[in-house]
Formats: C-alpha cells, structure tokens, sequence
C-alpha cells in the first residue's frame, strides 16, 4: 500500500486539506446563514449557488488548465476560494453568500479537476483502481473531520472561516512543492442526454432524484440538525455520522449490486433510504437517537448515485463509458443545484421537518421508478458487465481512474470463472459440432 501512496503523496496531502477547508464551509454557511436570520428558502437558495458554479465550472477546468498548467491553475483557484472563504465574514448579506456559493462551486470544481487529472495520469493503467480507493477514502475521511473542526470555536465568530480560508491556502503547498510532471489533459466527450435516457433510463432517473436529495443534504443538513435543537457539537456529530455511515455501507451494498439485478437492488436501497428518512423525523427530538438515524440514511443515500453508475455501464460499449459517465455526472449536478432552493422553499413554507420528508419522496419516487423498470422488465435478466465501484464527489477527470477500476476487477471476475484445468482437458469433440468451448460457451 505504501508504495502506490508516496509517489501520489502530495496530491493526496492537497486534497485532504482542500476538503477539510470546503467541507468545514460548507456546513458552516448554512449554519452561520441560520444565526443570521435567513429564511430557510432563503439559506436555500445561497447553497444552491455552489452546485450552480459546480456545473459551470465543469466546462471552464480543461481549458483554464490548458492555458496556464496545472499548478498555476491551482494557485489561482485556490487563491479565489480562500478569497471567497474569508468574504462571507465581510460581506454579510443574501445575494452576496450566494454569488460566493456560485463563485466557490466553480474554483473548486476546476481544482477536483486539476487534483484528479494529475493523479490519473500520475498512476499506471493496473494501480488505478487500488489508487481510486485511496482517493475515495480520502475524501470521506477529509470531509468528516472537517465537520468536527465546528468544535473549535463558536459559529457566531469569525475564526472558524478564517480556519476554512487558511486550510484552503494550505492545500496549495504540497501541489507546488511536488517535482512531478504535470500531465496533459484530454477532453471528456458527453453523450446526449436523450442517448443516456434510451440507454438507462433508470440510471439518468437515479441520478437526478440522488442529485435532488444529496444536494439538499449538503446544502442543508446542518441548518436542520441547527433548527432541531442541536449546538455546533451536535451538528458536527450529525454530518460526521452521515458520512461515516455513506463510507461503511456504501461497498457493501455495491457489492449487493454486483450479484443481483441493480433494479432490484436500486428500489431496496432507495425503499430503505426513505423509511430511513422517515425515522429521521421520527427521532428528531430523542437525542441521540437522530445521530443514529442520520447515519442509517447516509449509509443508503450515498450508495444510489454509485449503483447508478454501475447500472448505466452495464448497458454501455466499452468506448461510451468514460463519456456515458461524464453525462450522467452532469444530471447529478443538476439535481444537486436544484434540491437545496427547492426543499429549503419546502421548509420555509412548512416546517423545517419538511427536509426528512423531502429525502423520503425523492427516494420513493426512485424505488418506485426503479421497481416499475424491473417488472417491466422481468424477463431481462441484467448482464453485469462493470464492477461497483464507490463514488462521492467526483469531475469527470476521474471517471476515467472509475472506468480503470471497473474495467479491471471485471476482468479478474471474468478471470475467476474460469477453470484452466477443466477447459485444458475438455476435448473438443465434447461439443455437437466439434468446436472448442471456454467457460462452457462456445
């Protein structure tokens, strides 16, 4: 293990300090716009921003990177987002946060690109799934520590943005003290979204209801844990454990998918996420209880956008892959930059116990959607020709470390059917008509 990290060390280093400064942020923004007397439509809105500039920001990165390299492109972004960190604290006021939310969500995703098309490149084709594992466990490690960092000082203070401001600065140093080569970077090709949907319908649908519901969960899921009670200790516990229960259950259930119908699989997952969700309202006011709940829902809710992808390259060429994953990448984006200003209007219109309830309908209207597709479809058994692999946040850079992943824990499954002893002593004349056979087919 060793070996595959050092020579990717200061990558890994950059990302890890990048998140903990954008992860602490973002919780914080939505708890700081609570104090400040933000409508929760209102707080709504503000974090929609980031996913907004999220997917403008995916057509900006490869040709900013082209124009200036790499490391210079890191700089420059990571310089605008330390910026953007420390302005919310001088500039206090709606339309503000959420120009910064846009501006934020296009630096970082350039540097997610920047960081990941470096560590792409920097690894050889048969350490790119083992590599893609690290990368995973990186940054869900990152992102909930960042949430205990609440703990340090008081929301109603400036401190904890500075910190946000300096970690993102940080995140610079071990990017432009690497000696390695920048690499070259290759546009990531999208097919058409009406291609995607005839394709998997069921994988576009996921994407975009996970989109909805994991959007409003980043964007608001600190300004609910705030409105039921719960102190900064309390909302750094509630995110930590999300995440924490998205990394334990997120590989088990992928690997559910890998042996049964991902229909199947997609509406149980979606089906449990919702009853989940439902007693995360149902155990908001028993303490420790709603930790325990959140945790649950977390571990179903970050498995949906993974199975997805899994599902659509099951029924993709091996060319469409990398471009059929950008484009369903795209949907989730969109889903994302549309669910916290829609369930936060929900909230201020009714209760702010209308979040839970939002989780549950968008993964009902999924499990339902997913289990009409399987009895439409019952006589079509699914050929699982890709491998889960687990995902959070992602560009379409590393999609390509995914495909890389897939491709080759496909071809040790495929490996491992294999009997050589048995296919080296079956004769050929076994077969009505004489051909030789490999795995029993010929």
């Amino acid at each position: 293990m060793l070996h595959l990290i050092l020579p990717i060390a200061a990558l890994l280093l950059g990302v890890a300090l990048l998140l903990l400064g954008t992860g602490l942020l973002n919780t914080l923004v939505a708890v700081r716009g609570g104090l400040e007397g933000y409508s929760d439509g209102v707080i709504g809105l503000i974090m929609s921003g980031y996913f907004v500039g999220f997917f403008i920001g995916t057509f900006l990165a490869l040709p900013l990177i082209r124009r200036v390299g790499h490391i210079r492109a890191f700089a420059l972004c990571a310089a605008l987002a330390s910026a953007s960190a420390l302005a919310y604290v001088l500039l206090v006021h709606p339309v503000i946060w959420a120009l910064l939310r846009v501006v934020t969500g296009i630096v970082l995703v350039i540097l997610y690109t920047i960081s990941e098309s470096w560590l792409n490149a920097q690894t050889p084709a048969a350490q790119r799934g083992r590599v893609f594992a690290i990368y995973m466990a990186v940054n869900l490690g990152a992102l909930a520590a960042a949430q205990q960092l609440l703990r340090l000082d008081a929301t109603t203070s400036y401190v904890l943005f500075i910190l946000a401001g300096m970690l993102i600065s940080v995140s610079l140093v071990p990017v432009a003290w690497t000696r390695m080569t920048q690499p070259a970077v290759h546009d990531a090709q999208r097919l058409r979204l009406r291609r995607l949907w005839d394709l998997a319908p069921l994988a576009v649908a996921g994407a975009l209801l996970s989109g909805l519901a994991m959007g409003a969960f980043w964007g608001l899921g600190a300004l609910y844990a705030g409105r039921i009670g719960m102190d900064a200790t309390g909302i750094a516990s509630f995110m930590t454990s999300a995440i924490l229960g998205g990394a334990l259950l997120q590989l088990p259930l992928g690997r559910l998918s890998d042996s049964f119908d991902r229909r199947l699989v997609l509406s149980v997952v979606a089906a449990v996420a919702a009853i989940a969700a439902i007693l995360l309202l149902a155990l908001s006011q028993v303490g420790s209880g709603v930790v325990l709940a959140i945790a649950f829902y977390g571990g179903m809710a970050f498995a949906v956008y993974p199975v997805a992808i899994a599902h659509l390259v099951d029924h993709l060429a091996a060319e469409d892959v990398l471009s059929g994953c950008s484009s369903l990448l795209l949907v989730h984006g969109v889903g994302a930059a549309i669910g916290p200003a829609l369930a936060g209007q929900l909230m201020e219109w009714t209760h702010v116990q209308a979040l839970p309830l939002y989780f549950a309908a968008m993964h009902l209207l999924l499990a339902g959607y997913a289990l009409r597709r399987l009895l439409q479809n019952r006589h079509d058994a699914e050929d699982h020709s890709s491998v889960f692999v687990p995902l959070v946040r992602t560009t379409p850079v590393a999609m390509e470390m995914h495909v890389a992943s897939a491709t080759a824990e496909a071809a040790e499954v495929s490996a491992d059917t294999i009997d050589p002893v048995a296919d080296a002593a079956k004769d050929p004349a076994d077969t009505p008509d004489g051909r030789q056979t490999t795995a029993g087919h010929p």
